[in-house]
């Protein structure tokens, strides 16, 4: 088995940088505005499926077992198991959806945007349906308070990692086609 130093190195990178930046936040309601997504993103849209759900998986371990890389430089298993943990969770197939996705065409912008839109609704659902049951609140509810909110800000996060994925990925060339 050959083992590859570059993607190692890659991943543990795109690793470290999501912890870095993730744990930046303002609360307007319960849950936070970070740019978690935003970096999940682009994570998505420069690495293989396998490479960015790896990526993901160690985010969330390195935040379950203490470490301050979730909102607002929390971290533990109590993050996970509570309120907001659905979102942190639903980081695992937005990432993978988004990478899934880019890597059928890296070439058209348009892909991108589509992915991480595609990516952002399975976070929002899983985050969502997670939030209704442990606060016991109806769907429309949460989606009110957990959703409606964080469009704006989304969309904003997306245009942007779709411009700088499409880049480093077309312009730059920093992953192989």
């Amino acid at each position: 088995m050959k083992i590859n130093i570059k993607r190692i190195t890659y991943i543990s990178i795109l690793t470290c940088i999501l912890c870095i930046i993730s744990p930046i936040s303002i609360y307007i309601v319960a849950i936070p505005i970070t740019l978690s997504t935003f970096i999940i993103f682009i994570i998505g849209g420069i690495t293989k499926p396998i490479d960015s759900l790896l990526i993901c998986i160690l985010y969330i371990f390195i935040g379950m077992i203490g470490l301050p890389v979730f909102s607002s430089f929390t971290g533990g298993i109590g993050v996970i198991l509570g309120p907001t943990g659905g979102y942190i969770i639903g980081y695992i197939p937005c990432v993978l959806i988004t990478s899934c996705i880019i890597n059928i065409d890296r070439s058209k912008i348009f892909i991108y945007f589509v992915s991480m839109i595609i990516g952002t609704i399975s976070c929002y659902l899983l985050g969502s349906i997670w939030y209704m049951i442990y606060c016991d609140l109806s769907f429309s509810y949460a989606i009110m308070i957990c959703v409606v909110p964080f469009i704006i800000f989304d969309i904003i996060k997306i245009i942007l990692a779709s411009f700088i994925s499409y880049i480093l990925n077309n312009k730059i060339n920093i992953t192989k086609k």
